[in-house]
């Protein structure tokens, strides 16, 4: 069976958390902020998790994270 190879690009936007969660980053932080509040702002800085659904999809892309 050959190495697979992992998905850069997901490299860069996922980690595995120790239970095994696929974190992320939160959409909607990288321009127009003046119009959003301190508070939505705040909230965005925070991690967000993927879906049970997508997990599985995210996994294959990653395989050795």
């Amino acid at each position: 069976m050959p190495k697979l190879k992992t998905h850069r690009g997901a490299a860069k936007r996922f980690r595995l958390t120790k239970s095994g969660k696929v974190k992320r980053a939160k959409a909607y932080k990288s321009h127009i902020l003046t119009k959003k509040s301190t508070k939505r702002k705040r909230n965005l800085r925070k991690a967000g998790y993927v879906s049970a659904v997508e997990e599985k999809n995210i996994r294959k892309l990653i395989p050795y994270k």
